[in-house]
């Protein structure tokens, strides 16, 4: 048996603020673009694996997991 045959519905617990993060996202950003209280957010969606960081030319950028950040 399949983890997916067992596990009907997978969601990951996002609070409010995470999850009005997770909307702004919007392709690669980087993170000059965020406070440093979204920053500490982001840290934590990147923890629950809702947001990537990904180094383009030597540049960190942060895409929204699930997509292609180029």
């Amino acid at each position: 048996m399949k983890l997916n045959e067992l596990i009907r519905k997978f969601e990951v617990y996002t609070t409010i603020e995470e999850g009005n993060l997770l909307e702004k996202f919007d392709g690669k950003m980087i993170p000059e673009q965020f406070t440093e209280r979204e920053l500490r957010v982001i840290e934590n969606l990147v923890k629950k694996s809702l947001v990537r960081k990904v180094i383009d030319n030597g540049k960190l950028h942060l895409v929204k997991n699930g997509r292609k950040p180029f």
